[in-house]
């Protein structure tokens, strides 16, 4: 793994429900592959805390990472809404998409290609910029957490259970151990903020017993 500037972090922003579903949270048509039914299953659950909390940290980030189609739904919604603060800042930042196509199109401004050797490329954002965010893109996220190439999972856990759908964590996902950075938030609505951080090694196991019963 190379080495990391510690002043510039990786952070990973995603909205999952309680069994784990990531796929288009925003909108119908933002992800429907696979029949999926449920798109824009976020949005009854906007409150003012999920709402500060996302904007500031729109507001911290000086640079964007995304996977290919995740770039692909912000190229087609983003530069139409130049008109409100969150589509004034992405629109203002350096993005980068994640993909190894050398043809992959880059129409949104400021977008250039990474992706050929991702951990180098990375490691590059660091020294760059302050703080890098990743938003969505499952593919991306999994193989940034398999290869602890994030400093920070910002998980956004919302009270509603789909029961289909891309998971943040599917079978075959790497065995991670995480750190709990601050206790967990929660507004009006009920959606909660779990910030962790990444940890060495692979979880541990054991037996429980009655000593480790709560009296």
């Amino acid at each position: 793994m190379p080495e990391q500037n510690p002043a510039g972090r990786i952070v990973i922003d995603l909205f999952t429900t309680l069994d784990g579903v990531a796929q288009a949270p925003g909108g119908p048509d933002e992800d429907p592959s696979g029949g999926f039914r449920f798109g824009g299953w976020q949005a009854p659950f906007a409150d003012d805390l999920a709402g500060r909390t996302i904007l500031d940290g729109i507001r911290n980030m000086d640079a964007l990472l995304l996977g290919r189609h995740t770039a692909d739904i912000f190229t087609a919604y983003w530069p139409l809404h130049d008109d409100t603060e969150i589509g004034r800042i992405l629109n203002s930042l350096p993005k980068y998409i994640a993909s190894r196509d050398p043809g992959t199109r880059l129409d949104w401004d400021g977008s250039t290609r990474i992706g050929d050797d991702l951990a180098s490329e990375i490691s590059a954002l660091r020294a760059r910029h302050r703080e890098t965010h990743v938003i969505g893109s499952l593919d991306l996220a999994q193989t940034l957490f398999a290869e602890r190439l994030f400093d920070e999972l910002r998980l956004w856990v919302y009270p509603v259970v789909l029961g289909e759908g891309r998971r943040v964590f599917p079978d075959g996902a790497a065995p991670r151990n995480l750190r709990l950075v601050e206790p967990p938030a929660s507004g009006s609505a009920g959606a909660l903020l779990l910030r962790y951080a990444p940890l060495p090694g692979e979880p541990a196991t054991g037996i429980m017993g009655a000593s480790d019963s709560p009296e």
